[in-house]
Order: structure tokens, then C-alpha cells, then sequence
């Protein structure tokens, strides 16, 4: 009896690591891959956190199906320990394993993992295939590719697009051709593209219309004599001053592009005279034509137009302006500039003034009692210069035009300042203001 109970414990113990053994057997042939590391912080401190680990569902080897699931491995002391089925086969965009890492209370960054079959356990470096975000929530380091037909409905949408042409180049107008194709229009510098793609010289051979052009000239009660950007076709001019129409051979004359008022009719200071016609390029009057192609016509071009700011100040303020480039200063060219201020408040008279680069062409001063302000300056451009003539009247402010000149300048900016006489409750503000070009045929 005591040898047999001498051996009992023993049988124990065989059985036991039999068990353990099998146990460690079945854990060693289940088809998953270990993943062991050390992780450390940037200042060499192992990190401790916890990591998400998300998969999509995929079919892995000795396995079977693994479905869309998610897991949490606590990180202690920088020791990583987690098994994952091999995805390495699967087909993307399942064949990775997407892995948050939460440190801190705080996500710090996201990486994917592709796991291979192997006995023996991987570090995370040998796992790792790709950044998708930073802890800022930029993208960084290298993506997981993805194939474009594994995205729903990519490929078809991308045959839908334009795609590049066999006339197709870069810096010229895009036209598209009879196959849906993107080409580059052509032609010479200074083409128009019509609708159909192809270019050629710009304008028409079709009547064109002007409305509710302003005449070029000085409305000061004396000047008879205005301009229009064309010569109007036959009798199609239709002048308005303040609105009433005026009869040709009765208030004015017609000649060429120059309108010469009669006598009894001369605009007074603060009219307002408006033209509309239409020219026939046929009949040749646009003025003058180049290799048989019409020049664009003398539409008024906004070079700037805005609000401007206000001033308490009584040193000078720039309330408001514009740069004017050489393109827009040619010979033959005209500039206008309109502009509009307002005076709040009683206590404190101002100055405003307009420079047309570093001369000084309009300035003038505000009493007390002037409320608004109006004006406008005119320059006409020629190869020497420009001849530059103004106008501006207030409430109070009595009617002034003027004239200067100035040097030929190879692009300038026309500024509009203006200061306050006593510092105050006044306030000097520019409503709005408009630069004009006129270009020349």
C-alpha cells in the first residue's frame, strides 16, 4: 500500500503535463500569427496604452472565415503581446488589419498591419504596411494602395470623364472635339475661340449694340463738344439728357463720333446725358479696321469699383483706389474715375483730394455744412501723357472743374484721400468709387 501511494502523485503529475502539453500543441497549430513587441515613446519611455485592432471579414487558411470584428490590447510597460489570423492572402481591401493607437485619454495616431503566416512571433516593424493619420489628423507616411476596381463604381465614373485629346497642349484654350476629347484651340495670339472651337480674328460682321454709354466731354455749362467710343450707324443715335430724349438737327449735330450741342441745349453742371446706337461693321464705321478684322469694341472696361473706408483723422487717409497697369494706359485710351463721399456730423470741416500717380489733380475743401460730396476725373492718354480733367461739387461745395497733366508713366495708382479739419466725432467716408477704362480703336 505505501508503494502504490507512492506512486499516485506521480501519475498526477504525468497526467497534467500530458494535458499541457496537448494544450500547448493545439495553441501552436491554431494558424495564428503572434505579434510580441517592446514599444517606446519618442523620449525613450515605453509607452503604455491601448491598442484597437479593426478588421474587415476575410477568408483565412487552416482558419476559415474570420468576420468584421474588432479587439482592444492593453499595452503595459511598452510589452505588446496579441495573435491575429494571417491576412496576408485575403483579397483588399480586407487584407488589413487597421490599428489605433489610444494613449493618455487620447487617439494618437492610426496604422495598418498585413499579418503573414508564421511560427514564430513578428514585431510590429514587420507587420506594419502603412500611416493612415497622424494625431493631427494629417495623412502621413506611406498609404495602402487600392485598386480602383475594388472601389464601387470608380472605374465607370472614371470612364465618364473628358480625357486628353491627340491635339491636346497646355497654356491655350481647351475645346472639346467631335469624340468628346479635350484638344487645344488654335490660332494666332489676339484669336477669338468660337463656339464650334475653332479661332480666328475676333469680332462679327453683325450689327452690335451700345446702351446707356456716357459721352466723353466736360458737362460744365460750357463745353458743346462730346464723344462716343464708335460712330453710330444712320440715324440709330438716341441721346438723353436728364432722361429727356434729344432730336438730332434740333439739340445737337452728328458727325462721325463727335456730338456738338446747339446753343440753348449745352448740358449743365450735374446733367447727366446717356447715348445709345448701334454700328454696322459692314458699312465700316467701327473706325478703323486692320487685315479686314474689326477691333474690340469701346466698351467701357471696370478697371475697379468698391466701397471705401472712412476717417476720423486729421492727417491725410487713403479711403480708396486702384493700380492701374501699363495695358490699360495706351495712347488713345481714356480713363475715368468716379467717386462719391459723405460728411456725418457738424463740428469739423475736411479736405479730399485725387493723385493720378504722384501729381495731385483734384483737391478741394469741405465746410462744416457740406453733407456729400461728388466728382469725377478724366484722363485722355496720348504718347506724351495724359491730360486730366476734373470736376467736383457738394451740398455747399460750389461747381469747379479743372485741368492738369502728367508725364507718360509706365502704370501708376489713382488714390482718393481725404482728412478731417479737428479730430472729432466727424466722420469723412468714401460710399463708393469706380475706375473706368475707354479703350482706344
Amino acid at each position: 500500500m505505501r508503494f502504490f501511494n507512492h506512486l499516485k502523485p506521480h501519475g498526477g503529475i504525468i497526467l497534467a503535463l500530458t494535458v499541457l502539453l496537448s494544450g500547448f500543441a493545439a495553441f501552436a497549430q491554431s494558424g495564428l500569427t503572434t505579434i510580441q513587441d517592446t514599444l517606446f515613446k519618442a523620449d525613450g519611455t515605453r509607452f503604455n496604452g491601448t491598442l484597437s485592432i479593426q478588421w474587415s471579414t476575410f477568408d483565412a487558411n487552416n482558419i476559415g472565415t474570420i468576420v468584421q470584428q474588432s479587439k482592444s490590447v492593453t499595452v503595459v510597460n511598452g510589452n505588446l503581446l496579441v495573435q491575429l489570423a494571417p491576412n496576408a492572402a485575403a483579397q483588399a481591401p480586407a487584407n488589413v488589419y487597421t490599428v489605433r493607437y489610444q494613449s493618455d485619454g487620447n487617439q494618437q495616431f492610426t496604422e495598418t498591419w498585413t499579418v503573414p503566416p508564421a511560427t514564430q512571433a513578428m514585431t510590429v516593424a514587420q507587420v506594419r504596411t502603412g500611416m493612415l493619420t497622424s494625431s493631427s489628423g494629417g495623412v502621413a507616411g506611406n498609404q495602402v494602395p487600392i485598386v480602383e476596381s475594388s472601389v464601387v463604381g470608380l472605374v465607370a465614373d472614371l470612364a465618364q470623364r473628358p480625357i486628353k485629346g491627340p491635339g491636346f497642349g497646355t497654356g491655350s484654350v481647351a475645346v472639346i472635339n467631335q469624340d468628346g476629347q479635350i484638344e487645344t484651340a488654335i490660332g494666332n495670339v489676339g484669336d477669338c475661340v468660337y463656339v464650334d472651337g475653332t479661332a480666328g480674328p475676333c469680332g462679327s460682321q453683325q450689327t452690335q449694340f451700345f446702351d446707356a454709354e456716357t459721352p466723353g466731354g466736360l458737362v460744365d455749362g460750357a463745353n458743346t463738344t462730346f464723344t462716343l467710343a464708335n460712330p453710330p450707324s444712320g440715324s440709330s443715335l438716341m441721346l438723353f439728357r436728364n432722361g429727356l430724349y434729344m432730336k438730332a438737327g434740333f439739340d445737337y449735330t452728328l458727325s462721325g463720333a463727335t456730338i456738338q450741342f446747339v446753343q440753348g441745349a449745352v448740358p449743365e453742371p450735374l446733367d447727366t446725358i446717356v447715348a445709345s446706337y448701334r454700328i454696322d461693321p459692314a458699312a465700316g464705321n467701327l473706325g478703323e479696321l486692320q487685315s479686314g478684322a474689326l477691333h474690340a469694341s469701346a466698351q467701357a472696361q471696370v478697371l475697379c469699383s468698391a466701397n471705401g473706408i472712412a476717417t476720423t483723422d486729421e492727417s491725410w487717409t487713403d479711403l480708396g483706389g486702384c493700380d492701374l497697369p501699363a495695358d490699360a494706359l495706351r495712347p488713345g485710351d481714356r480713363i475715368e474715375a468716379r467717386f462719391d463721399l459723405s460728411h456725418i456730423g457738424s463740428s469739423s470741416g475736411f479736405d479730399f483730394q485725387v493723385t493720378w500717380g504722384s501729381t495731385v489733380v483734384l483737391s478741394r475743401h469741405g465746410s462744416q455744412q457740406d453733407s456729400a460730396i461728388a466728382g469725377r476725373v478724366e484722363s485722355a492718354i496720348s504718347d506724351a501723357g495724359a491730360q486730366i480733367t476734373t470736376e467736383s461739387w457738394g451740398t455747399v461745395l460750389s461747381f469747379l472743374p479743372g485741368i492738369a497733366s502728367s508725364p507718360a508713366l509706365p502704370g501708376l495708382r489713382v488714390d482718393i484721400s481725404g482728412k478731417l479739419s479737428t479730430a472729432g466725432d466727424d466722420v469723412l467716408k468714401l460710399i463708393s468709387y469706380t475706375i473706368l477704362r475707354y479703350p482706344g480703336n
